[in-house]
């Protein structure tokens, strides 16, 4: 099967203008898991990103410590101080994905979460530390948008990050044969695998995205998009590209050097708004 080639102009359909009568419940909600000590920003950037490109309510689910912060900080989400991991159970029920990883954290409360959160039937996400933890007790489900970098994919392998690097598209269907879902190899031409869409190749994006929380923010595209009612597959290829078109976007306007992961909200905004 060739790979494909990502070009905005297949997925319009998934960004049709909206009826008068739409209102949030239509656009879903997402709820975003992660933020251990010292790594808040990144649940807010996976939350702001769903947001931007078009989901209704977003929920963080994180320490304590960092909900009244992060509310101040972006009061349009909702966040959550968790007292006891069961409460996760309740706060998905009414979502429509869950974002489970960035910031996580690798300790006890960590892994508390993340075993929770693995026994609800949604929809996920599942990027950064959650991948790492998720190597630990290895397991297949076909709901799930996996997001690695090298590194992660070659912890999911039991491999070297050169490993991987020197045959990207082994190591994106390996890690989608044994864990199930959509496999994201993110990097210079980031792989899209699925048994249902196959493969696909994203030649957008550019150095500049090489810095701190452009995965968080990737995740909450994906998962905003999810939100809305679109496949799985759709979304994560659809996810991709708009995100690495954002980062271009933003290099265009401002340079490569320097760009931070927030800096592509607005691009995101814009390029979900075709019709504009």
């Amino acid at each position: 099967m060739p790979t494909e080639k990502l070009d905005l102009k297949h997925f319009e359909y998934c960004l049709a203008k909206r009826p008068a009568e739409f209102h949030k419940g239509d656009a879903g909600y997402v709820l975003v898991i992660g933020g251990d000590y010292g790594t808040s920003g990144a649940v807010r950037m996976a939350a702001e990103a769903a947001l931007r490109v078009g989901a209704g309510l977003v929920r963080v689910v994180t320490r304590k410590e960092h909900a009244f912060v992060l509310n101040i900080a972006c009061p349009e989400i909702m966040c959550h101080g968790l007292k006891d991991v069961k409460e996760i159970i309740k706060l998905a029920e009414k979502s429509a994905v869950i974002v489970i990883g960035p910031g996580l954290g690798q300790s006890g409360w960590s892994r508390k979460i993340l075993k929770t959160t693995l026994k609800i039937k949604k929809p996920m996400v599942v990027d950064a530390d959650a991948l790492t933890l998720l190597a630990e007790t290895p397991y297949a489900n076909r709901d799930w948008v996996l997001t690695p970098h090298a590194g992660e994919a070659a912890t999911l392998l039991l491999q070297t990050s050169e490993e991987i690097q020197k045959d990207r598209k082994t190591a994106v269907k390996k890690i989608q044969s044994i864990y199930g879902g959509v496999c994201v190899l993110k990097g210079s031409g980031t792989l899209i695998f699925s048994e249902e869409s196959g493969l696909s190749i994203c030649e957008a994006g550019n150095p500049g995205m090489a810095t701190a929380g452009m995965g968080d923010v990737l995740s909450g595209v994906i998962a905003g998009l999810i939100a809305q009612k679109i496949p799985l597959a759709t979304a994560a290829r659809l996810g991709v590209l708009l995100h690495a078109t954002a980062g271009d976007m933003s290099a265009e306007a401002h340079g490569q050097r320097g760009m931070l992961a927030t800096d592509l909200l607005p691009y995101l905004r814009k390029l979900v708004n075709p019709t504009c």
